[in-house]
């Protein structure tokens, strides 16, 4: 990327920001959908700064096992300490261990990037909350040699949840609420999330989608809800609510659904508006939570099977677009073509897919 990290050095001039590294990654023949996720990841500042941070306060190559989130750690210091300011890294190590640990990316067929950051992000949370309990067992053991026994145990009771800090950055809380048309009873169950997939219609945008995901269903027929108050099967009214928005919004645009008639799954070229700046409005317990885009996965290509992926992410105002090995500064309008087609048949195949939203909170924005 010799000539074109160069002429995006130029492009910025000046204005390239102090101590940040615009690096391509290197694709292995099939792992476009890892590097763009990648890329969205490392320009979400706080997870990259804590990924850093926790790195070098655990670092003991003696006895350290390398898993997932030592490989992207180490990938994320490998970029953010390089001495020149452009330029190519190979994700070798991390694409070799996600491939050793999961077969599903161990072909070179086409993979999902959202699959791909799903597992990623459950990986890591798994890994940190086995540290996290295995350092409170010591913790409890020690206690107990220098105390004599006690009852600091959890007895058999259900383990506290560890709140790790990738659940601090993208975790969130919905609310499922179904009422009982009988009695009028409410009965709501909490569920955490990762990340939202929204179902998408044609000519549509990311508001009406989420409203479209929080509308209210009716349980009727043979989808009757069993009230514990009248003790028997009702109809009833459900809807899922946003009770708790994450810092990190993450959003998957549902662009490939099995067609029934065809047997297969198509892909939903829609024309669906993500706006630069998103208000969260049916929220619970923040009436208007904001949030700023900062990154978007693209899925490039006419089917689910066969594409690309590339990322097109901002870091500090300026708009970039990673493409494998390439990247190139863009003009912050070029973000709406990656929109959607608003006719079936279009020869833009280049669809926004994976949407990364960061919470606009006082004093604090990745985009400054």
């Amino acid at each position: 990327m010799g000539a074109a990290g160069s002429k995006l050095e130029k492009a910025l001039g000046d204005q390239f920001p102090e101590g940040e590294r615009y690096f391509g990654l290197e694709n292995f023949g099939n792992t476009c959908y890892c590097n763009s996720v990648l890329q969205a990841l490392y320009f979400c500042v706080p997870f990259r700064e804590q990924l850093i941070e926790y790195y070098s306060n655990n670092k003991n190559p003696a006895d350290a096992e390398e898993n997932l989130l030592t490989c992207l750690a180490d990938l994320f210091l490998q970029i953010s300490s390089q001495k020149r300011k452009t330029g190519v890294l190979a994700p070798k190590r991390f694409v070799q261990r996600l491939k050793k640990q999961n077969e599903i990316f161990r072909s070179y067929m086409h993979q999902d990037a959202h699959e791909f950051l799903n597992y990623l992000l459950n990986e890591l949370v798994d890994i940190l909350e086995k540290e996290a309990r295995a350092a409170k067992s010591d913790q409890e053991n020690s206690l107990k040699v220098a105390n004599g026994p006690t009852t600091i145990s959890s007895n058999g009771l259900i383990k506290e949840p560890v709140v790790t800090w990738v659940h601090k950055n993208f975790q969130g809380i919905l609310t499922n609420e179904t009422r009982c048309l009988r009695c009028e009873t409410v009965t709501a169950r909490d569920e955490t999330f990762l990340d939202l997939s929204l179902d998408i219609e044609q000519n549509s945008s990311i508001t009406s989608c989420l409203k479209n995901f929080s509308s209210t269903e009716t349980l009727n027929a043979e989808d009757k809800f069993f009230c514990d108050k009248c003790c028997s099967l009702q109809e009833a009214q459900k809807r899922m609510k946003i009770k708790r928005p994450p810092q990190i919004l993450v959003i998957h645009l549902k662009r490939f659904k099995y067609i029934e008639q065809l047997g297969r799954y198509k892909k939903l070229s829609y024309r669906v508006v993500f706006p630069l700046e998103l208000k969260l409005n049916n929220t619970v317990e923040d009436a208007d939570a904001e949030y700023s885009l900062f990154a978007v996965v693209v899925h490039v290509g006419s089917g689910p099977n066969h594409g690309h992926y590339v990322s097109l992410v901002k870091s500090h105002n300026h708009w970039l677009f990673f493409d494998d090995e390439n990247v190139e500064i863009i003009d912050e309008s070029a973000v709406q073509t990656f929109f959607g087609s608003a006719q079936e048949y279009s020869s833009n195949t280049d669809h926004g897919y994976i949407l990364f939203y960061e919470r606009l909170d006082a004093g604090r924005s990745n985009t400054s």
